[in-house]
């Protein structure tokens, strides 16, 4: 396997989300794309399949584990790819169902993104759940914004989207590993979405990703997208709506996520960015 690394969310590779990309990965089986994975050592891996209808077969893996859907790395397998063959539009058959994803340049020459996720949709979470979410984390009811309500956000992935009521709680994330571990392994979240409203379409944010073998993650483009479900559903944005969120600036890796919430009920949400090899 040839194996190519690039940051996803950012223009440069000291910021972003990390991602590992394999565009060839026929005949591969699934212990060795994990243990490749491992070995990489980023939340994710895309393992990629050609088909002959002219999709793609993408399987994405943490260092721990497989994930039915991963936006950062769909978003850095599709640079990867655009730099080989050109920019344009690819289908993309994953765990979590089909996903079209365009490659163009900018004026400057930077090779950017923009996947169309599954249909979204949002669950209450259980008060159960989010009594023992809150503890982990060290957060109180009064912590939380009571404009932007708990749920749990589905956009290929699942992610309990939690929003704190100012930027110092958010700034201050503390959490126990294996106790958020094990209650993200029981309810099958995927990263915890934890929010901040700077403006109506501005965010930032943070991701627990225990499951994946991290901490945090610093770029989540299938979190952005179960959020712009989220914000829809909910009717806490005019749509349609263009919507920003900047995540990783906790950890000194910023990266920028562009997420377009259609009007139209059900269908997907668009979320961009740039990508470049590190």
């Amino acid at each position: 396997m040839e194996i190519l690394r690039y940051v996803a969310f950012s223009t440069d590779p000291a910021g972003g989300n990390p991602a590992g990309v394999v565009l060839d990965a026929t005949g591969v089986d699934d212990a060795t794309m994990l243990a490749t994975a491992a070995e990489i050592g980023y939340s994710e891996t895309a393992f990629v399949v050609p088909s002959r209808d002219g999709a793609l077969d993408v399987r994405y893996f943490s260092p721990l584990a497989e994930v039915p859907f991963c936006g950062h790395a769909t978003i850095a397998t599709a640079v990867a790819h655009a730099e080989r063959h050109g920019t344009g539009r690819l289908r993309l058959r994953t765990q979590a169902g089909l996903v079209t994803v365009t490659t163009d340049r900018t004026a400057d020459g930077t090779l950017v993104a923009t996947l169309v996720s599954v249909a979204p949709r949002t669950e209450p979470l259980e008060e159960a759940d989010l009594a023992e979410l809150l503890a982990i984390l060290g957060w109180t009811a009064e912590d939380l914004d009571p404009t932007l309500p708990p749920r749990a956000a589905f956009a290929g992935a699942w992610h309990p989207v939690l929003a704190a009521a100012d930027r110092k709680r958010l700034a201050e994330m503390r959490y126990d590993m294996d106790a958020l571990s094990a209650l993200m392994d029981r309810t099958g979240w995927t990263t915890v979405d934890l929010v901040w409203r700077e403006s109506p379409t501005v965010f930032h944010a943070r991701n627990p990703f225990p499951p994946g073998g991290v901490v945090e993650d610093p770029a989540t483009g299938a979190a952005a997208a179960a959020l712009g479900g989220y914000l829809r559903e909910l009717g806490l944005v005019a749509t349609p709506a263009t919507v920003t969120v900047h995540q990783g600036v906790d950890m000194g890796r910023p990266s920028l996520i562009t997420v377009t919430v259609p009007a139209e009920p059900g269908t997907g949400i668009g979320v961009a960015g740039a990508a470049v090899p590190i």
